[in-house]
């Protein structure tokens, strides 16, 4: 299979488990797919697979330069690999703030922003959760 198509297939598998998060967070199949970690532990899996063949592990000295970094990502193989991280990533951070969400029993429609922020910008949503949602609840609802 090509790079391609597989970014396509693994774009749509990370959708579903973020429109599970959106629209059912506490139906079975989400706790099963995605609260449970399984689906961030199969891209993960996904990540290693790709990565291992295709990564030039003797050039570490890479990432110590944005043009070494860049040089890197010009595999398409490594860029996939790079955008599986991200997707991982992502949606168990996704994931945790749902969890975190429901356990100090906020509204899932304020979480919503959030979920899309870190869907769309990762880092952005997590600091959104955590400076406006979660700071302005009592730290003893957990």
């Amino acid at each position: 299979m090509d790079p391609h198509r597989l970014f396509t297939i693994v774009n749509s598998a990370a959708l579903a488990g973020w429109v599970l998060l959106w629209f059912a967070p506490r139906a079975r199949v989400t706790r099963r797919l995605v609260h449970s970690g399984l689906f961030s532990l199969l891209l993960a899996a996904l990540y290693l697979a790709i990565l291992a063949p295709n990564f030039d592990f003797g050039s570490f000295d890479d990432f110590n330069s944005l043009e070494g970094v860049m040089r890197l990502f010009q595999n398409p193989w490594v860029m996939l690999a790079g955008w599986v991280h991200y997707l991982a990533f992502d949606l168990w951070v996704g994931s945790w703030i749902v969890r975190d969400a429901e356990a100090r029993q906020t509204s899932h429609w304020a979480v919503i922003p959030c979920l899309l922020a870190t869907f769309m910008f990762g880092p952005v949503g997590l600091l959104l959760y955590v400076a406006l949602v979660r700071r302005a609840l009592p730290s003893g609802r957990a």
